[in-house]
């Protein structure tokens, strides 16, 4: 089942329990596939809609940290629910072990072996696993090995 379809149908089934809270964020996540097959004049894949669920786990993660910072938690609450709704969606990424043993593949392959060689050593490893490795992780991670 495509992602796209399973946005759909999750957001009948809240519908039909009167989940106030998670169909609103589900009808959010829907208006975004919507707006991507817009610009897309077309069907989405599942990489597109799984980068548009990142950005917006992203968005409203700066949002609620904005939201504590001005004394307003009921409103970061609410951007903290929906991220729980939105990672639903999300495949999981791989823990630190994993990624590590992906960092040392990309040393490997990439020939890096200085800090300045970095960008050779992070592409090999995003082109490799580029839905499936938390960027940042993965940063620090070829960091450490090449310092």
């Amino acid at each position: 089942m495509s992602l796209v379809q399973r946005i759909n149908d999750e957001l009948k089934a809240s519908m039909k329990a009167q989940t106030k809270e998670r169909t609103g964020a589900i009808r959010m996540i829907r208006a975004g596939v919507i707006e991507a097959q817009k610009a897309g004049k077309g069907e989405v894949t599942d990489e597109v809609v799984v980068a548009m669920l990142r950005m917006m786990v992203k968005q409203r993660v700066d949002a609620a940290q904005q939201y504590v910072g001005g004394g307003r938690q009921d409103l970061a609450d609410v951007e903290l629910a929906e991220i729980v709704v939105i990672d639903e969606f999300l495949p999981k990424l791989a823990d630190e072990a994993q990624t590590l043993i992906w960092v040392e593949e990309a040393l490997a392959t990439s020939g890096a072996t200085s800090k300045k060689e970095f960008g050779k050593a992070m592409g090999a490893l995003m082109k490799a696993h580029k839905g499936d490795i938390d960027a940042g992780l993965a940063r620090s991670l070829i960091q450490a090995r090449l310092a």
